[in-house]
């Protein structure tokens, strides 16, 4: 699919017909597009559209480069459905000077949240450096979102594994405790992931003014460019703060439920201990020799009775004492 946007004024519109006027086009976007559509969009601005299998090479060889007079960039970026799960994939950024041309086959909310931002803000878009700049910025808010909503999300973790309204949690709710940490590690790994692209890329951008002088890239612009940079080095110590509190909330789970096992196990053997005695004592008087004495006494069937629960009640007894149970 093509989506392709011109500046009017200090504002982004979308072009009603997508394919006759892409050359006027300051951003075009291509959400798994077809041959034909990258052919359209390959004779509009003269260069070649890069396949998907050459978007997933990690080498940054493959990520970074120049062709053409283009500058070709490629991110990873997440992306939430409809059920508000995380997914992320490659992103294509193609920087020309008068341009900016992105694809990827995946449907990043970032994109189409900076598209209605800029239709109703005042937002230059002169030239591609400034779309890629105002198009990262918007992914990078969005990782930042993902972020906040982790953080308050393992805060009631912690809050509901170490608070001290806490009751006795059941099996399947540490189990539960646990598919919410995995989920937590999941989100984080992919956010701190596309962090790591990023800074990448938008460092790349700010490393070397000669070698990007075709793009037009302004003082200010660089100056965007280095907050941006930043905004992400930021963003990824606190992903990395999380990624501990993942770790340590795991292990907390991991010892609680080892605790638990430690207690049902101890419930057991103090059981076992209770029940040691009486045993003995049946055991001794369930011998089947003529001579013992205690067979002939008239109270020695109670007797024996009584030694029995005495034998039981006395260690229960020092175990409460001692607060073992």
């Amino acid at each position: 699919m093509i989506t392709a946007y011109v500046s009017q004024g200090s504002r982004l519109a979308r072009l009603s017909d997508q394919h006759q006027h892409l050359g006027e086009a300051v951003w075009i976007d291509l959400e798994a597009p077809t041959v034909a559509e990258e052919d359209a969009v390959e004779a509009a601005v003269g260069i070649d559209i890069p396949t998907r299998e050459d978007m997933q090479e990690i080498e940054v060889s493959s990520r970074i480069y120049r062709e053409d007079g283009a500058l070709f960039l490629t991110a990873q970026v997440v992306a939430t459905d409809a059920e508000q799960k995380i997914s992320i994939g490659p992103v294509t950024f193609v920087v020309l000077p008068d341009r900016l041309v992105t694809v990827h086959y995946h449907h990043p909310g970032s994109f189409a949240h900076f598209a209605d931002w800029a239709a109703r803000h005042d937002t230059p878009i002169r030239c591609g450096v400034d779309a890629l700049l105002g198009l990262l910025e918007a992914v990078v808010d969005r990782l930042a979102d993902i972020l906040e909503g982790e953080a308050r999300r393992l805060d009631v973790l912690s809050k509901s594994l170490f608070g001290a309204e806490r009751v006795q949690e059941e099996a399947d709710g540490l189990s539960d405790v646990l598919r919410r940490i995995g989920q937590a590690e999941d989100v984080n790994a992919k956010v701190n992931e596309s962090l790591g692209t990023l800074v990448r890329l938008v460092g790349y951008l700010t490393a070397d003014k000669e070698s990007h002088s075709p793009l037009r890239m302004a003082q200010a612009t660089r100056t965007q460019a280095k907050t941006l940079l930043q905004d992400i080095r930021s963003l990824r110590e606190v992903a990395a703060t999380q990624a501990d509190k993942v770790r340590f909330l795991l292990d907390a789970t991991l010892g609680v439920i080892n605790i638990r096992q430690s207690d049902v196990i101890k419930i057991f053997s103090v059981v076992a201990f209770v029940f040691l005695p009486p045993t003995l004592i049946a055991s001794i008087y369930g011998m089947n020799f003529e001579h013992m004495p205690e067979l002939s006494w008239t109270w020695g069937y109670p007797m024996a009775l009584g030694l029995m629960v005495v034998s039981a009640v006395v260690p229960w007894l020092i175990f409460r004492w001692k607060k073992w149970l």
